[in-house]
C-alpha cells in the first residue's frame, strides 16, 4: 500500500504502525490504535488510507460505537 514518494519532499512513505493516533472531525476528536499509516522517512509527512479515515468518520458520527471513551487533561499555558 505505501512505498510511493512523498508528494512534499523526496522521501519515501514507508508503513508504521503507530500506537495512537488522534484524528480531528469536525464532531470532535477520534482516537485509534494500532493505527498502520504511512510515514515519509524524508519530512515525516503523514499519509492515511481511506479505509481509516472512513472508521474516524464513522466512530465521529456515531454510526460505530467506539470500545472505550477516555478524558483529555486540559490546562492553561502560562
Amino acid at each position: 500500500m505505501y512505498g510511493y514518494k512523498c508528494e512534499y519532499c523526496e522521501g519515501t512513505v514507508k508503513e508504521r504502525l503507530i500506537e495512537k493516533e488522534v484524528f480531528k472531525h469536525k464532531n470532535g476528536f477520534v482516537m485509534l490504535e494500532n493505527v498502520p499509516i504511512g510515514i515519509c522517512d524524508g519530512c515525516g509527512y503523514r499519509y492515511y488510507h481511506s479505509t481509516i479515515l472512513r472508521r474516524v468518520e464513522e466512530i465521529a458520527e456515531g454510526k460505530r460505537v467506539p470500545e472505550r471513551t477516555e478524558a483529555i487533561p486540559v490546562a492553561h499555558l502560562r
